[in-house]
């Protein structure tokens, strides 16, 4: 694995959109003196990122998920064989941990709260660090090759392989895992636990939908909807409603979907694109109208992680920088038809 060189999140130059250019909802500020109508504008979700730093070793592979975004507002990315935290607060970095040369960092994932993160190496290890005291918990085995995925519910962890399985993990026991599910038939590289805790989504590279799974998201605003992302053959974004099995929809988005996440604040979501438009697109649900197409990268957009207060996005991608876009409003603003539409919506039954 190749080392990062020392320039770990600096910041890059081409940075072009300053956090004070914009209000805090992403429109423009208003002259003053002038009258306006009392009609809501359209809500503009800002075209350039607020920041990007510089990721070095970042890897350009669809099936490692190696950024996650904690409830403490800590940024956990996994460069070549090593962790870093960075502290969007204070912009500090931290090097959580060194694998070695004969390792290699293919997951990241924190605890729903705490300060724990899971990583996942490319031996089949799974390690428990302590981000606070930069210290390992415990280290877990089980799978036979590299861990690309993985998914907390409490204190249960789930963690998807090469190897074609999911372990199911319980951090307060002694064993190493306490189930195993075996149903995929090719590597598992997606894995999102449903918000109240009852469902795991898998994703593979079984070609089910003719290409590769890794995009999975769950809906904060309706029980049991499943958004999930097809690979190149595919290009689709597909709804499901999970309480009866139904596929419910599908929208071709033209490019390698790789990674979904929806809003806690408003009926919208996000998703990120490889082969060939290298994108991300906010979409308003359920019409599935584009809100905005935001472009920079110059490889395919394979990690994605959102901030705790849900307002924020960071995406991740080969050319080797994590840049950080406010795409959804706060959660208190009621700006738009979709805000008060989500609003409304609650945790109610899919119709």
């Amino acid at each position: 694995m190749s080392q990062p060189s020392r320039n770990i999140f600096r910041f890059k130059t081409e940075t072009r959109q300053s956090m004070h250019s914009l209000s805090p909802f992403g429109f423009d500020e208003q002259l003053p003196g002038v009258i306006h109508s009392p009609v809501k504008a359209p809500r503009k979700v800002p075209r350039s990122p607020y920041k990007v730093l510089d990721a070095p070793a970042l890897q350009d592979d669809f099936y490692l998920n190696l950024v996650d975004w904690s409830s403490h507002n800590m940024l956990a990315v996994g460069l070549g064989n090593c962790v870093y935290l960075w502290n969007a607060c204070s912009s500090k970095v931290t090097k959580l941990c060194d694998l070695g040369n004969d390792d290699g960092v293919c997951s990241v994932g924190w605890a729903q709260r705490g300060t724990h993160l899971a990583v996942g190496t490319s031996n089949g290890q799974l390690q428990i660090w302590d981000a606070s005291r930069c210290q390992r918990v415990r280290s877990m085995e089980g799978h036979r090759l590299r861990v690309g995925a993985l998914a907390w519910s409490s204190s249960s962890l789930s963690s998807g392989s090469r190897d074609k399985s999911i372990l199911q993990r319980d951090i307060r026991a002694q064993d190493d895992f306490i189930s195993k599910l075996t149903g995929h038939k090719s590597e598992v590289c997606g894995l999102k636990w449903s918000y109240d805790n009852r469902e795991l989504a898998s994703g593979g590279n079984d070609n089910r939908h003719t290409a590769a799974v890794k995009a999975i998201a769950w809906s904060p605003h309706l029980h049991g909807l499943l958004a999930s992302g097809g690979g190149t053959a595919d290009r689709c974004i597909r709804f499901w409603n999970t309480a009866t099995n139904t596929h419910l929809s599908c929208m071709d988005t033209g490019s390698q979907v790789c990674n979904l996440v929806w809003s806690k604040n408003v009926n919208e979501l996000v998703s990120t694109h490889g082969y060939s438009q290298n994108q991300i697109i906010v979409w308003r649900y359920p019409t599935m109208s584009k809100l905005a197409t935001l472009t920079g990268h110059s490889y395919r957009v394979l990690y994605l992680a959102i901030s705790p207060d849900g307002q924020t996005i960071v995406t991740g991608a080969g050319d080797e920088t994590l840049r950080f876009w406010n795409v959804f409003p706060s959660p208190k603003s009621q700006n738009t038809d979709s805000e008060i539409g989500a609003s409304s919506l609650g945790r109610s039954q899919i119709r």
